[in-house]
């Protein structure tokens, strides 16, 4: 008996192959059709010679092609591999590089970035571009890869050892990819078949569920009388490419549910709201203040525009959602039933979570109810007191990641023995109040979390310091309204009389930096603070920096 996503996948079109799996846009696949056109991408990979276990770029924004990619390539068992597309030249090339891909799937839009990293990836032997059907020479189309595929499922058997590889940036600069198996990453991650129940303990249970559990995610916050929606749908704002609206969708996806995905490249909250409206939605997904603020103006402006009566779960992961924020949710959706908010990382399964309901007072910021499978430890990897004040690193057992891919030694930092028991300590630090309730401080040193994105000061710091006008640099977050933290630059300038301006420094950074690595403040001093030995000295920074405007 084993968990396989794929096989799991194919277990849930069999059963309700009619039922909308997948809503982009004016697209909308059924089950059948998601499972038809995935395995036509399995097998066109096959023909094109990529094995099993090889590494598969998604190069691709939120659309239809992402999800079917992803999953035609478990069904291959071929290792999806996300790709950020805020990316630069640079950072694409070391993240394709590291993960030693075989085959890429990309946007026509970046057909030229594409071309020009391909000579210097050796290991990269198929691409195929998802566009208007003119893909260029040396490139499959991928509707026409499709359609000359076959659809059967004659695939060799699969494992729950088959693996899932997500890349994500952490804190330690550039993109490291996080092996999880796939059967942990079915239970760990994705709500093991049954989200807000009880995790399936047999395969064959999953026909079963998925015809009798609409309700799925909502059965801990229904009270009687309240409304049971016929079909489960979802609207992630975190994109596919990102863990939190992959594992949104795949998790909805494995448990027969319907999932809206974003198509448009940026967030308009009206679109959102109208899109409730239109599909019904039950769970909206939010990225902490950074969605839920503008998702408020939006309803705040004209209350009445959009029926929002389907909406009774709002999730949230991967920034800060205040409290009074929540009160405003409350209030704006009358008919949500609760928020949810989880701490997790792409280098462990969900270690704590925060429950507001209508009934009750807001979570307060920050403060989560722990799992039963993680423990706060200090530098001795011994459990923090309760109350103690002590500071340590959140760690969680049971189904976690084999390790980074091609990285020994932070594995081994990451993922350690505790008395016999494997633990992974992503990097989180908290503290533990008296009555066991965990307070998040931050993911370790000076990361800064903007919008959700994870953004490493080091690697900033290095691209400002190579501007002509600045000579020393140090970069670090201040707070942010509506993003959690914004990135700050704190320099001295070779010429005090003349220093470069905010708008040359973001020049500067934008051909080597994703998009939300700019800095968005810049402050210049007459010197900056190092100590003895030459290291930065944040502390400083971060006081200096607390003093500045949201932009300056």
């Amino acid at each position: 008996m084993h968990f396989n996503l794929a096989d799991c996948f194919e277990c849930v079109a069999d059963t309700v192959p009619e039922r909308v799996a997948i809503v982009a846009g004016d697209q909308r696949l059924s089950y059948s059709t998601l499972d038809e056109r995935s395995a036509r991408f399995a097998n066109a990979l096959a023909d094109a010679g990529i094995r099993r276990g090889e590494h598969v770029g998604l190069y691709l924004h939120n659309q239809v092609e992402h999800l079917e990619a992803m999953l035609g390539c478990f069904k291959r068992r071929a290792v999806p591999i996300n790709v950020n597309y805020r990316y630069g030249p640079d950072e694409l090339a070391y993240l394709f590089a590291d993960a030693e891909i075989g085959a890429l799937v990309y946007g026509a839009e970046y057909r030229e970035i594409v071309d020009a990293l391909r000579p210097l990836l050796p290991k990269l032997r198929v691409v195929i571009e998802v566009g208007d059907g003119d893909a260029p020479p040396g490139a499959l189309d991928y509707e026409g890869a499709l359609g000359s595929a076959s659809t059967t499922r004659t695939f060799a058997p699969r494992s729950a050892d088959d693996h899932y590889v997500l890349y994500t940036g952490g804190t330690t600069g550039m993109p490291k990819g996080v092996v999880w198996r796939q059967e942990d990453m079915f239970f760990a991650t994705l709500g093991g078949g049954n989200p807000g129940g009880t995790p399936i303990e047999r395969p064959e249970e999953i026909a079963q569920t998925v015809l009798v559990n609409r309700s799925q995610r909502l059965t801990p916050f229904l009270s009687p009388g309240d409304p049971v929606p016929e079909q489960f749908v979802v609207l992630a704002l975190g994109p596919l490419m990102h863990a939190s609206g992959q594992w949104s969708a795949l998790g909805a996806l494995l448990a027969g549910a319907t999932v809206v995905i974003y198509t448009e490249r940026s967030i308009d909250m009206e679109h959102v709201l109208a899109l409730v409206e239109r599909e019904r939605v039950v769970m909206l997904t939010l990225v902490g203040d950074a969605s839920a603020r503008p998702l408020l103006e939006a309803r705040e402006a004209n209350p009445s525009r959009d029926d929002t009566s389907s909406l009774q779960l709002l999730g949230s992961g991967g920034a800060i959602l205040s409290a009074d924020v929540k009160e405003r949710l409350l209030a704006a959706f009358p008919s949500v039933l609760a928020i949810t908010e989880a701490i997790g990382a792409s280098e462990s399964p969900v270690q704590a979570v925060a429950v507001t309901r209508r009934d009750g007072a807001p979570q307060e910021s920050l403060r989560f109810d722990p799992r039963d499978t993680t423990m706060v430890v200090d530098d001795e990897l011994r459990p923090v007191a309760r109350g103690s004040g002590a500071i340590g690193r959140l760690a969680t057992r049971g189904r976690v990641p084999l390790g980074y891919y091609r990285d020994e030694e932070k594995s081994a930092s990451t993922f350690v023995d505790i008395d016999g028991v494997r633990w992974a300590l992503p990097g989180d630090m908290a503290t533990v109040d008296a009555d066991g309730s965990i307070h998040l401080l931050g993911r370790g040193s000076m990361c800064i979390n903007t919008g959700g994105e994870k953004v490493y000061p080091e690697e900033v710091e290095a691209v400002v310091k190579a501007h002509p006008g600045i000579a020393d640099a140090i970069v670090v977050g201040a707070p942010d309204e509506r993003f959690g933290q914004r990135v700050v630059v704190v320099a001295a300038a070779h010429d005090p009389l003349a220093p470069p301006t905010l708008d040359e420094i973001r020049a500067h950074c934008r051909s080597r930096l994703a998009g939300y690595k700019l800095p968005r403040s810049l402050l210049i001093v007459d010197h900056v603070e190092r100590s003895p030995a030459g290291k930065p000295d944040y502390r400083w920074a971060v006081v200096v920096a607390g003093s500045l405007p949201a932009e300056s």
